[in-house]
């Protein structure tokens, strides 16, 4: 078995799975994904984001609060970016993880990649914090003394569950997740609150969704979460990242809407929440069709 490790690898096939016998057997009897595939892959990822973000606005309650209501109260706004800036901190431990994971499974290349990345994002939480100082006068000591919505600790809880028992990618489908639903949501959620708010109160907000659109971080990170997708099985898995990723996401905006009062309604439990929105985004079934399965 170590003749065919060998074999793979001057063959330029990535050994990384293969740390003993069956392992190898298994990965040789799996057949790569063409380009063609993952253009077809990324349209179906395309579709079901825009599902999520459809199904966001219908399902969620109050999802259209910041971006049609014409009160918007401040300490729902001040708690909402405290909480921003704490997932964006604790993102940023995970991508460490993720680099150092896609260096011991040898893709030196989307290390490479996701290091740059994660350089460009670390500060990006100054920027909301800046905004809430001008608007609040709340520091960033402050800010980070708080604690995170239980929602936010069970999405780090999947991301650290998966990079120990599988791999980046649903940390990777993630950061994909939300620069695609960023860009389809923020600027219209910016345009009401800086009607609200004024333009000065949200610089920062603002900068932040103008850059990850200038600099194109969407296709930035697909072109380095494909890289931990080789074949029909890592599709199927992505989807289902994904789908979870949607019901952890809807359920901290169910969470925030309770904690702050903006939901009128009962209190569901958060992870019943997460559960119920994951099987819901996948309704529309997986990804059988993008490799013809």
């Amino acid at each position: 078995m170590v003749a065919v490790a060998g074999s793979m690898r001057r063959e330029g096939v990535d050994t990384g799975h293969c740390d003993n016998a069956i392992a190898c057997l298994v990965y040789m009897g799996r057949r790569k994904m063409e380009e063609r595939e993952y253009q077809r892959l990324k349209k179906e990822v395309d579709l079901f984001m825009s599902g999520c973000i459809e199904r966001f606005y219908r399902d969620v309650p109050s999802a259209r609060y910041q971006m049609e209501s014409d009160e918007v109260d401040e300490r729902f706004y001040e708690y909402h970016t405290i909480q921003t800036i704490l997932r964006i901190r604790l993102k940023r431990m995970i991508d460490a993880l993720v680099i150092n994971r896609l260096i011991k499974d040898h893709k030196m290349k989307a290390a490479k990649r996701w290091a740059e990345y994660t350089e460009d994002e670390m500060l990006h939480g100054r920027m909301f914090g800046k905004d809430l100082e001008n608007m609040t006068g709340i520091t960033m000591e402050e800010i980070y003394s708080r604690e995170p919505l239980f929602s936010t600790k069970l999405l780090n809880g999947y991301f650290y569950y998966t990079l120990e028992h599988e791999g980046p990618m649903a940390a990777l489908a993630s950061a994909y997740f939300l620069e695609t639903f960023s860009r389809n949501t923020q600027p219209e959620w910016l345009d009401n609150l800086e009607k609200l708010f004024g333009k000065d109160k949200l610089k920062g907000a603002r900068a932040h969704v103008n850059h990850d659109i200038d600099v194109d971080h969407i296709d930035f990170v697909w072109n380095v979460l494909k890289e931990t997708v080789e074949d029909r099985r890592d599709a199927d898995r992505l989807m289902a990242h994904l789908q979870n990723l949607y019901g952890l996401f809807s359920a901290y905006f169910v969470e925030l809407h309770q904690k702050t009062g903006v939901s009128k309604g009962g209190w569901t439990a958060v992870p019943v929440v997460a559960v119920h929105h994951s099987l819901a985004a996948g309704e529309g079934g997986g990804f059988g069709a993008v490799t013809g399965n």
